[in-house]
């Protein structure tokens, strides 16, 4: 196995020494400690110590045991290592640092991103004649390239996916990139593939990985080595990012360190174990519609609704390491063919159950992922139902946060590596499951919350109660658990006096107590909250750390040492140990150790760090400490559920707050042990339920929570400040009958009840807690806290009576039934009978209302609509059909301005700290009816009334549990209550709080101003205020108009506070201010511009009080930047003598209190002198077209306003330029207000609307010393040349420019264009030709835009641009304010003299140009672009440049440039334009369709007015040399000399001065000659005058825009900031006052030349024979089939050459490949469509490649790949003189041999034009090349020209010439066996076989011999036997006619 990776050291600033050493060990991943060591070496870094940045290459370590023996591995294993010492030069070059923090500047939300994947080209791909195609994933997104054939293709393809989502979310995505061979069936496809996140190319230099090697891997079959290398570029764009150059490697590039190792290789499979044992608190799952309508009729039913709980379990990830981080649990209750609920989902992350090693440097390998056996905690939404739908039902899914509990599952993880990975469920054996059990012990812990406060509380009327409860533990609608004190007393909420409200607790502060069990956690919590403190006071340490600016600062010193005094005792503070720890899991010890490595690693690297490095070094590394101590922090095994906290209403919930159990724990390990909010008293904010997206809060609390143990409870009573009260409370009930109150004729009302008055509470039922008994009789305790009316705090009210009348028709008006009512219809007091409080007074008398729908009278009219008779709408006129009428009265009444102070009236009436017995009277509240609200006195109309009575309850004994932890069950009644109760009527008992005497204090507000806020509604400004909330106290600012930077410079005092409790507590942690900006809105509601949270500085001695100082918070509205705010807040303690009230009062100016000195910033006076030169673009506003602005600027107070511009169309530009503004600022930056810029439109009637504004916030940049000089150009010293070399070189440069020939400039134009300058100047000498060598003007190529080059200044130094904004018109679609314009101007700051009568500093802005519009001839030069998006489906796109400036267009779409990303444009626009009124250049570019509208790729937009206005002359650039002839000839409108004195002029300089022959000039009092500036004289004869090529020396020196092309970065409106491809152009621009300019520029592209190859194929040997025939003999029926690469629809082949038995063949067969060839950029132009549906053909430039392959022909079934041949025309290996020197060695280079002993010799056929010889084909073998044969073959390049000079055929066809080819001399032997049937009887059996056929015929001849012998011989013998003529013999006398015959 071979693995690649660097590892990285920061050793900051210890250096290495001669003792340094790099241990390296090599281990088995997932192993056990004891069995992973495979060996170790140690390797001494001497050298690197002596030669810093040198490497260190080690190879064959001989790798060691422990006992430092050999570990006896195969002997050629060992360690390779390249080590290298990165000095701090190397390490910002290597951009190692912007690797770290690269994830960290981006913010969690979703963005836009754009993902770019470049596939350049493959190598080496494992597989025979394959035609490869590459499949990109990007995400879920799948593009793919174009087919291409061989093992070594060339693509060039890009492709581009956005993103728009969190980097989280994006960076978690990966992007696979499969090859695959087209030719194979789909199982068999894969050739390799490649996986890394898109994090990860990120995290790389430029967010990009640049022409890197990719490593192919088969994904099934991992270990069957590398498949192949694939050249790809990656990159991941984000807004704003600059996509990165991709320069080409030179060709001698280092390929193994672009090499990527594939992560997955091997990959480690592991099988997850997930065991589920049992789930508790499942909450029931009533249907939601009945139980409503149970709810509604009042039906209560005692029966659980039980669940069919099942658990689903989810996880994304294939591989460990696993890109999907968390394994997702979803709660289901149903079965699976119904409808399934959602009960919650929980999830387990497992980076933290598991550890890969990373976190720990050194001997530790981390651990697998395991949990458990532990408890998940299961949130969602409430589990009572309040409506007919849950709305909080997706709550459920874990999409949002969950906000109650829901139960919990107990599960275990266990992660196995030896399982073969498979998905299965199966029961948990019987042992598991009984070894779980010691897991589900419990123990009784006690919550206990004190409520101090409750305020910023909306405007709620009815009674509020707040519910503590963990778990279902507390939750007062639950039935499963005992009833506790879990819920306060209700309370009714009362008006601050300004905003909010807040429920008046004072003295008596409502508490609660709660029990539960749950399983020892005493552990967890322990460590969690070490952890966190260490955590916390390591933030805080760094917080005051990046205050630091210098390291000069001295303050460094202090806060390094106190950060490193607390870190160490963190760090070297034990963890808690699990000796003991029955129930600790296998996690648990595992993390622990992890925890305890990395404190003891950092505790090390903190303690060599000094204090004298920079801040911005040691906040690097702090940051990466605490990055690490957050990566383990996590306990996922703490169990424990939060503990939630709802605010009640009328039954339903309607906020929330929920604490982390760990928080409020107490341990008694020690105080680091304990919760940060454990036993303190700290601050809440209430959340809705209901994301309504709203920025609200709905309450504040400050609370003091305690969690433990019930047998450490002791230590909360230690704790509590207050003295603890337990009651029983219930309530009397009266009715007024008859004028008598009695408890007769209250109906379903009980006469003793809870204070519904729903529920019957006797007094005499109550039963006592165990451990409780009574402490005294019951007595009356009135509520009167629950009396405080809704006029509470205010200081007016409007009082009003309806009078009403009615009549019947045709009669007159009467009083009505009810003659008093209020706006509802409800009979009130005649206004006659309503009296005025105490403490008020009426400013008016009765009045009735006139000003509103109503006649003169003041009546209005209705008709009254049964069943209520009360009309629902009125009318101001009387008609004959109205029956009803009424009017208005009112009377304000106001507060007496002696009365006693708002605190004190409260204290009066709640009778605060009042020993006094209550009188009989004064113990009843009143009401008109049930339900209604209580009041003091009684009232005529009263006809209920109640009285609360209170018993006290006291412990028995003391007891070692806190008493109130013992109050479980309810104080009713139990033995007759009925089953059917509800459990609301379970009565608790009521905890409270009470404090003996408040602590007073007053709060101090230096509010000094805000900027950058952000208006809402389209507005471009807002008028502020700002509300401050502290408490139960609010006030407000005052209201400033027309600003978003509002300085207010005011002060709010919040006398005589009251704050409960402890001072010392209060100190350490005070109550928050909160501050609240609102633009006041004069027609709707205000609209809410953010929010601040502000911690005060608490000063308990007033003599020893350090003024506080004025700080920025920022403010945020929907946790979103809203803007900031500079205040700065104290809370000063009242002692009992009243000194704060004897502290000077803030100076009282304009109505408000003004900041005081000390902390309000010192000011001088300052000077703000202002260019303002003129708007531009600016858009309609109102759909009225702006004409005739004027701008405003303003600035710490002061205002000024330009007189407004005539008529905006004909001159944009302000009458008067310059203004000057006198100012007080302060010196530092941080304070300084920001400098606002309004533009006001004057229309018609004096209406003056701001259309536009900006806020220009740095005003450091401004800042300047008016004495000082001006700037003057640096120009190098006169070094002039000496002796008779000076005057020669003099000579030769004053003739040099007569020396030019026609026929030298024909030559020179022929060899070089402009293209050659351009690629000479972009580093490409292959493509530039000569042109270095002919000493013409080289071209400056800038990579970004010309603005952003850092010399030129942005060309913003004569004015710069200021964006116009006008609010948002839509908040939800868009973050960004509207752009309606742009300001052009300036500003130079500096101070003024205090002393009036000093003169003052001299004015900066004096010599302007000319401020009228001006004719300008501007010529466009578009070169090319690259990287380009695709557009169409192919990946590709057809763009065409569109040129717009002002109302003109040019570009043609018919012009466009098919199927291309890197388009080679070279046009020329000439536009004529009016400046500044045409001032936008804008170049686009278009891609074209078929059908319009064509679809925009991108844009760039150039301001031709500062490229004009600017003093570094980027009109037109300066070139190297004047030169009056030639491709580099003199462009521009005036001659050197004239731009040399218009820039004198311009500087104020002296005009410079020539000699007689131009050779020496004096400028800025110094000579030059032009010596000093040609050295020597170029080889060109086109050089001008030596007047003015000094002239254009000297101009060259004064740090001027050069001769340049820049690159312009494309972008589209509907992905803002993302890189949309690169322009490369230039503009110049010529003002027509100053004459014609010169020619322009000829950039038009190249042409291709034709050209045409030759290549014969004379014979082949030893090639590969395939083929066995009938006799067994091997044989190949040979031929050869070859292509020019790219063109391989025109391949061509040979005729074969049958039966080839010795591997070779005779052709003497011409193939003919015509290409077009461009000489200079060394490529071939292939165009070609790529389907049958294409319309336009691609261009492709690939460099020419000759593709040769042998095959063997098949008549029956698929051809046989014999071998191929890649031959590369510029760069080919010499041909072989003879097969025997035919070797593989000379295609060396294209192997994969890290070291050839020697690089073969090669050539160019562009140069060699001819070439014969032997080359080698070679066939893939296991990965390796194997020679399969040799082609002696002839190689012809011809031209055109040539070609037709020379005629030739294909193959042998006519013209069969140059050279003429004969028949090949073949073997008779060669022939298709069926078309020649004897020859083959002939070749193929006699042959080789005559012998044995003339034997054989011999022996079948013998055969049939003998056959016949033995077939004849029978008869033979018989005849031989028998002899049948014989006996004819002897009987022959009776034949007739032998007798007769026998006569004579």
């Amino acid at each position: 196995m071979v693995q690649y990776g660097t590892l990285v050291w920061f050793l900051s600033d210890q250096p290495l020494d001669s003792a340094s050493f790099v241990d390296i060990q090599l281990r088995k991943w997932g192993h056990m400690a004891t069995e992973r060591d495979l060996g170790s070496a140690t390797v001494f870094l001497t050298s690197l110590a002596a030669k810093p940045s040198s490497i260190l290459t080690l190879k064959d370590l001989p790798l060691l045991d422990r006992g430092h023996q050999p570990t006896g591995v195969r002997a050629h294993s060992g360690v390779t290592t390249a080590i290298r010492s990165i000095t701090g030069k190397d390490h910002q070059r290597e951009g190692l640092s912007s690797r770290i923090n690269s994830r960290r500047e981006l913010a969690d939300k979703k963005q836009d991103f754009q993902v770019r994947v470049r596939i350049i080209e493959g190598r080496q791909l494992q597989g025979n004649n394959i035609k490869p195609v590459v499949k990109v994933f990007i995400g879920d997104h799948v593009y793919r390239t174009r087919i291409k054939t061989g093992n070594n293709p060339y693509f060039n393809e890009i492709f581009f996916q956005n993103f728009h989502e969190t980097p989280t979310q994006l960076f978690d995505e990966t992007i696979t990139i499969q090859v695959l061979n087209s030719r194979a069936v789909r199982a068999d496809s894969i050739i390799g593939v490649f996986k890394l996140e898109v994090g990860r190319v990120y995290d790389s230099t430029g967010h990009a990985l640049n022409w890197k090697w990719l490593s192919l891997y088969h994904p099934t079959h991992l270990n069957a080595g590398l498949r192949g290398y694939l050249k790809v570029s990656l990159c991941v764009l984000g807004a704003g990012d600059q996509a990165p150059e991709l320069d080409k490697p030179a060709e001698s590039e280092d390929i193994e360190s672009n090499l990527l190792k594939p992560a997955a290789m091997p990959v480690c499979m592991a099988t997850f174990q997930l065991r589920i044992y049992r789930a508790e608190d499942m909450p029931q799952m009533e249907d939601s519609c009945l139980h409503y309508f149970r709810s509604m009729f009042q039906m209560h039913d005692d029966k659980r609704i039980c669940v069919d709980p099942s658990v689903e379990v989810s996880f994304a990830g294939k591989t460990l390491p696993s890109v999907c981080d968390k394994i997702k649990l979803t709660v289901l209750n149903g079965d699976q063919a119904g409808k399934r609920d959602i009960l919650g989902t929980t999830y387990i992350n497992l980076s933290q159950v598991s550890s890969t090693g990373a976190e720990i440097e050194g001997d530790f390998s981390g651990f697998l992922p395991c949990f458990g056996p532990s408890f998940l905690t299961l949130y969602g939404s409430p589990r009572e139902f309040t409506s007919l739908h849950d709305p909080y039902e997706k709550l459920n899914s874990g999409s949002e946060e969950g906000v109650a509990y829901r139960g919990r599952i107990l599960v275990e993880l266990n992660t196995s590596m030896d399982r073969t990975p498979r998905q299965e469920t199966e029961e948990i054996p019987a042992e598991a499951v009984a070894r779980v059990e010691r897991y589900l012990s419990r123990r009784k812990y006690g919550l206990c919350a004190i409520f101090y406060s409750a305020t910023m509380l909306p405007a709620i009327k009815e009674l509020i109660q707040f519910e503590v409860s963990i778990g279902n533990y507390g939750n007062k609608f639950d039935v499963t658990c005992k009833p506790c004190a879990s819920t306060t007393q209700y309370s009714q909420a009362v008006f601050d006096g300004n905003h909010y409200h807040y429920l008046p607790w004072y003295d008596t502060k409502p508490m609660v107590a709660i029990t539960s069990f749950w399983e020892d956690a005493s552990y967890y919590m322990d460590t969690l909250n070490i952890l966190h403190s260490t955590r916390d006071r390591l933030t805080s340490n760094l917080d005051a750390l990046r205050s630091v600016r210098t390291a000069k600062d001295p303050s460094l010193g202090d806060v390094w040492k106190k950060l490193l005094k607390e870190l160490l005792e963190d760090c070297n503070r034990p963890l808690p140990s699990l000796e003991g720890q029955v129930t600790a899991t296998v996690l648990d010890q595992q993390l622990r150790d992890l925890r305890g490595r990395l404190l003891h690693q950092v505790a090390r690297s903190a303690e060599r760090l000094s204090a004298g490095m920079n801040p911005k070094t040691l906040i690097l590394k702090v940051e990466d400490w605490l990055q690490r101590i957050n990566s383990v922090t996590p306990e996922p095994q703490a169990s424990m559920p939060d503990v939630m906290i709802w605010m009640l209403c009328k039954e339903k919930r309607v906020a929330y707050a929920r604490v982390k159990a760990h928080t409020i724990m107490f341990s008694k390990a020690g105080p680091c042990a304990c919760g940060k909010l454990c036993g303190k008293t700290h601050t809440l904010f209430l959340k809705s339920p209901q994301r309504d997206g709203k920025d609200t809060i709905h309450g504040q609390l400050r609370m003091r929570m305690w969690l433990s143990l019930v047998s450490n409870s002791q230590e909360f009573m230690r704790h509590c400040e207050g003295k603890i009260g337990v009651y029983a409370e219930t309530y009397e009930n009266q009715v007024k009958i008859f004028g008598k109150w009695g408890p007769k004729g209250l109906m379903q009302h009980p006469s003793f009840s809870d204070i519904t008055g729903k529920i019957g509470v006797p007094r005499d039922k109550f039963q006592l807690p165990k451990g409780w008994h009574w402490d005294g009789d019951w007595a009356v305790e009135p509520q009167r806290r629950l009396l405080l009316d809704t006029e509470t705090n205010h200081r007016e009210v409007l009082e009003e009576v309806y009078e009403n009348e009615s009549r019947q028709p045709g009669e007159e008006w009467a009083p009505a039934p009810s003659p008093n009512t209020d706006a509802g219809g409800a009979a009130v007091s005649p206004k006659e009978g309503i009296v005025c409080p105490k403490g008020w007074h009426f400013e008016e008398g009765w009045r009735v209302e006139v000003n509103r729908a109503v006649d003169e009278s003041g009546w209005e009219y209705g008709i009254g609509i049964p069943p209520t008779g009360t009309p629902q709408s009125w009318n101001a006129a009387e008609k004959t059909y109205h029956t009803h009428r009424r009017r208005r009265w009112l009377r304000r009444r106001c507060r007496d301005l002696n009365a006693q102070n708002q605190e004190q009236e409260i204290a009066s009436f709640l009778q605060l700290h009042s020993t006094g017995k209550l009188a009989e009277e004064d113990t009843w509240e009143y009401a008109s009816f049930f339900g209604w609200k209580f009041h003091l006195q009684p009232r005529p109309h009263d006809t209920y009334r109640r009285r609360c009575w209170r018993r006290k309850l006291v412990p028995v004994q003391p007891a070692r549990v806190a008493p109130i932890f013992l109050l479980e069950g309810s104080l009713g009644e139990r033995e007759k209550r009925s089953p059917a109760q509800n459990i609301l009527q379970l009565n608790t008992p009521l905890i409270t709080c009470v404090f003996q005497q408040p602590s007073y204090y007053q709060l101090r507000c230096y509010i000094y101003q805000a900027r950058d806020l952000t208006p809402s509604d389209g507005r471009s400004s807002s008028d502020p205020y700002a509300h401050v909330s502290f408490l139960h106290r609010s006030q407000r600012t005052q209201t400033l108009t027309a600003t978003l930077s509002p300085s207010w410079d005011q002060t709010l005092i919040f006398d005589h506070i009251l704050i409960y409790g402890d001072p010392q507590a209060t100190r350490q942690d005070p109550p928050l201010v909160v501050l609240e900006l609102f633009g006041r809105d004069i027609i709707d509601k205000d609209d809410f511009l953010g929010r601040s949270m502000c911690s005060p500085l608490v000063c308990l001695d007033l003599g020893s009080r350090h003024l506080p100082r004025l700080q920025w918070y920022p403010i945020t509205k929907q946790q979103k930047e809203a803007g900031e705010l500079l205040a700065a807040f104290e809370l000063l303690l009242d002692p009992k003598d009243g000194a704060p009230g004897r502290l000077p009062a803030p100076s009282w100016k304009n109505g408000i209190y003004v900041i005081p000195s000390g902390i309000r910033p010192t000011l001088t006076l300052m000077a703000i002198e202002i260019l303002a030169w003129g708007l531009r673009g600016l858009q309609s506003y109102n759909l009225l077209s702006v004409m005739s602005p004027s701008l405003v600027v303003e600035c710490g107070g002061e205002a000024i306003q330009t007189a407004p511009v005539r008529d905006l169309h004909e001159n944009p530009n302000f009458p008067i330029n310059v203004f000057l503004m006198r100012v007080h600022l302060p010196m530092e930056e941080d304070l300084m207000p920001p400098i606002e810029l309004k533009v006001v439109d004057n229309r018609e009637f004096g209406y003056k609307p701001v259309v536009g504004q900006a806020s220009v916030r740095s005003l450091r940049q401004y800042m300047c010393e008016p004495s000082a000089e001006g700037h003057h150009p640096s120009l190098p010293a006169p070094v002039a040349p000496k002796g008779k070399f000076a005057k020669m070189l003099s000579r030769m440069a004053a003739e040099s420019w007569l020396r030019t020939t026609p026929r030298e400039e024909k030559e020179e134009e022929e060899c070089v264009d402009w293209w050659s300058k351009f690629y000479a100047a972009m580093g490409d000498l292959a493509k530039s030709g000569d042109y270095l060598q002919t000493g013409l003007d080289s071209l400056k190529v800038y990579n970004c835009e010309l603005e952003a080059v850092p010399e030129f200044q942005g060309l913003q130094d004569f004015c710069q641009t200021f964006r116009l904004y006008r609010g948002l018109v839509q908040e939800k679609a868009s973050e960004d304010p509207l752009v309606v314009g742009e300001f052009k101007g300036l500003f130079q700051i500096y101070p003024l003299p205090e002393d009036p009568s000093s003169p003052p500093p001299p004015r900066q802005f004096q010599e302007l140009p000319e401020s009228q519009p001006q004719k300008c001839l501007v010529r466009v030069y578009i070169v090319r672009a690259f990287n380009l998006p695709p557009k169409d489906r192919n990946g590709l796109c057809d763009p065409y440049v569109q040129v717009t400036l002002g109302k003109k267009k040019l570009g043609d779409r018919d012009q466009y440039l098919p199927n291309t990303l890197e388009p080679v444009f070279g046009r020329v626009f000439e536009l004529p334009c009016t400046l500044p009124l045409e001032k936008d250049l804008q170049i686009s570019l278009f891609d074209y369709d078929l059908i319009l509208p064509d679809q925009k790729i991108g844009a760039t937009s150039i301001d031709l007015e500062n490229r004009l206005l600017s003093r570094f002359r980027a009109s037109c650039g300066l070139p190297q040399s004047y030169c009056i002839s030639g491709p580099c000839q003199w462009r521009d409108q005036l001659l050197p000399t004239q731009l040399l004195e218009n820039f004198a002029r311009m500087r104020s300089l002296a005009l410079p001065e020539f000699s007689a022959d131009g050779g020496k000039a004096t400028f800025m009092g110094r000579a030059f000659l032009l010596g000093q500036f040609e050295n020597k004289v170029p080889a060109h004869g086109h050089l001008g005058p030596p007047r003015e090529r000094l002239a254009l020396h000297l101009l060259r020196t004064c740090g001027l825009v050069p001769e340049h092309l820049e690159t312009r970065t494309l972008y589209h409106s509907i992905q803002p900031g993302i890189d949309q491809g690169k322009l490369q152009m230039w503009v110049d621009v010529f003002p027509e006052s100053f004459g014609p300019p010169g020619p322009a520029f000829n950039i038009t592209p190249r042409k291709p030349k034709r050209y045409e190859l030759r290549c014969i194929i004379w014979n082949t040997r030893d090639v590969d024979l395939q083929d066995t025939s009938i006799t067994g003999q091997r044989m190949s029926d040979i031929y050869v089939k070859g292509w020019l690469d790219g063109l391989e629809e025109e391949r061509q082949r040979t005729d074969v050459h049958y039966r080839s038995l010795g591997g070779e063949g005779n052709f003497n067969w011409r193939f003919i490949f015509p290409f077009e060839f461009l000489p200079m950029e060394q490529v071939c132009v292939l165009p070609e469509k790529q389907s049958l549906w294409s319309l336009d053909k691609t261009v492709l430039k690939v460099p020419p490649k000759l593709v040769l392959q042998v095959w063997d022909n098949d008549k029956f079934s698929a051809d046989d790949f014999l071998g191929v041949l890649e031959i590369q025309l510029l760069s080919m290996p010499c041909p072989a003189r003879r097969p025997r020197a035919c070797t593989l060695k000379m295609l060396q280079d294209e192997s994969n041999s890290s070291a050839p002993p020697r690089r073969p010799r090669r050539t160019s056929l562009f140069k060699q034009r001819l070439a014969r010889g032997w080359w080698p084909c070679v066939v893939q073998e296991e990965g390796r090349q194997r020679l399969s044969g040799k082609i002696e073959m002839t190689l012809e390049l011809l031209t055109a020209k040539e070609a037709e000079e020379r005629p030739a055929g294909k193959g042998r066809e006519e013209p069969n010439m140059n050279p003429t080819l004969q028949l090949p001399v073949r073997p008779e032997a060669s022939f298709l066996w069926f078309t020649a049937p004897l020859k083959s009887l002939r070749y193929i059996l006699w042959q080789p076989h005559k012998c044995k056929i003339i034997l054989g015929f011999l022996l079948l001849l013998l055969l049939l011999l003998l056959a016949a012998f033995i077939y004849s011989s029978p008869g033979y013998l018989a005849m031989k036997l028998i002899n049948p003529f014989r006996s004819l013999h002897s009987f022959g006398s009776l034949n007739p006619l032998e007798g007769s015959s026998r006569s004579p």
